[in-house]
């Protein structure tokens, strides 16, 4: 399945990564049009006056509801001609995307701004649902530099910039401290899997837990933090637009991950949320987002450490995708709403604003001059995630191009890792499944 698209028009969108308050099972809004397409040669906003009042439709990823309204206020006091009102659009980012299509199909009640994910982005481009906003950019002089590139960058399409990063972050590996003293292992996360199946059976005998690890729950995260297993081993869900899910390296990765359950009996599956049950002592170790970094050092009762994902047997080492969430902002609403969102996205992203939404959150910040110096000296644990930034990977693109993927690996994660079905067979008709997404809803929008 190739086609001659330039992968480097798909600069990578970034992972889930919602922390826990803010994860999605992904299946959502199908890519049928439901806006007009953009035309960006009439994005114009010379001349053009703020509206008075927009809504801001957010999840509050990272239960940031509270820094989200301190931001706001702030906003307010700078910008009293520009109402901002704070919208609870939904619980994750799925119901966000429910709603915001929705609204797009009727042509009424849209936002100003909405928070949209990885695995909404592109669907949202398809439909014309959102607009490029290099014009703001320009008009506004937001610094589109002083952004951590790679963070950025994953916003941009056919030389466009179509949203800003927000909530952002990639997994890390979580590990008690107190149990892994335990057992005489080193006090860092494994170098590799293979190295942490030597540990397992250890931290198994004399931790206490149930578990020496934890798959995250697979509804919400099997699709994202399982491309670290695949890549370790050489594998993906995808290469370019080639469906590489039943490549013998990509079977091998997660038939290792089935073993670590079945035939080894060191790990588990989370039924809700890998965090929670990490804080709670059930496992000695898991994976889970810097978005749930700080509810983690609040609830558990022990030392908690944090460290760079592990590789694997294949590939030791960056195989840590990125993810989270970034702002956009509707095509179907007036340019006065569309510059008066513009003004609160700039002030949103500001290195102070950024700062101060990593200290509530856990997410990393997406400015360069961001100040840090509080955030890491109160929480020193957020800049190992600051640190394998350098180490991560473009996301592969069935995972965040194909619409509902995210859904069918997290049903094909589940037969694997919960029901112990045959790995090769489970993948085999997973890659049809994708191709048949990719075929039907993605190809006949890709430029060639």
């Amino acid at each position: 399945m190739r086609t001659n698209l330039d992968r480097r028009h798909f600069l990578g969108l970034a992972g889930l990564g919602a922390g826990a308050a803010a994860l999605a099972a992904c299946g959502g809004p199908s890519t049928a049009g439901t806006a007009d397409a953009v035309d960006t040669a009439t994005i114009d906003f010379s001349g053009v006056k703020p509206a008075a009042s927009i809504d801001f439709w957010t999840n509050h990823p990272g239960k940031s509801q509270d820094v989200e309204k301190a931001i706001i206020e702030k906003f307010q006091a700078k910008f009293p001609d520009i109402k901002v009102n704070l919208v609870t659009a939904g619980a994750n980012y799925e119901e966000i995307a429910q709603k915001f299509q929705t609204s797009q199909a009727a042509k009424t009640g849209l936002p100003g701004l909405v928070v949209l994910s990885d695995v909404w982005w592109f669907r949202y481009f398809s439909n014309g649902s959102i607009i490029p906003i290099d014009p703001l950019v320009k008009q506004l002089d937001i610094k589109i530099d002083d952004f951590q590139k790679s963070l950025v960058d994953d916003y941009k399409y056919d030389d466009k910039q179509w949203a800003l990063p927000y909530g952002r972050s990639t997994p890390l590996f979580y590990y008690n401290k107190d149990h892994f003293k335990a057992a005489g292992l080193p006090d860092r996360a494994p170098a590799t899997w293979q190295e942490f199946a030597q540990w397992a059976p250890k931290l198994k005998a004399t931790s206490g837990a149930q578990y020496a690890y934890i798959y995250p729950a697979l509804a919400g995260y099997a699709g994202w933090t399982l491309q670290n297993n695949l890549w370790g081993w050489g594998g993906a869900w995808s290469k370019g637009w080639d469906i590489t899910c039943d490549s013998k390296e990509s079977v091998a990765a997660l038939q290792w991950a089935q073993d670590s359950i079945y035939k080894d009996g060191w790990a588990g599956v989370s039924s809700k949320e890998a965090a929670d049950d990490f804080a709670a002592g059930i496992t000695s170790s898991t994976i889970s987002s810097t978005g749930s970094l700080l509810g983690v050092l609040k609830a558990a009762k022990f030392n908690v450490g944090v460290g760079f994902l592990p590789g694997g047997p294949e590939v030791p080492s960056s195989v840590c995708p990125t993810g989270g969430a970034g702002l956009g902002i509707p095509s179907g609403i007036t340019k006065e709403e569309q510059l008066a969102a513009a003004t609160f996205l700039k002030f949103m992203t500001e290195p102070e604003n950024t700062a101060a939404f990593s200290a509530a959150t856990g997410y990393m910040p997406t400015r360069l001059s961001a100040d840090m110096s509080s955030v890491l000296a109160a929480t020193p644990q957020i800049k190992t995630a600051m640190d394998q930034l350098a180490a991560t990977k473009v996301q592969d693109n069935a995972r965040v191009f194909l619409p509902g993927a995210d859904q069918e690996m997290a049903k094909s994660a589940a037969k694997i890792l919960t029901q112990q079905g045959d790995v090769q067979a489970t993948m085999t008709e997973l890659k049809k499944t994708l191709e048949g997404i990719y075929t039907k809803d993605v190809k006949p929008k890709l430029k060639s």
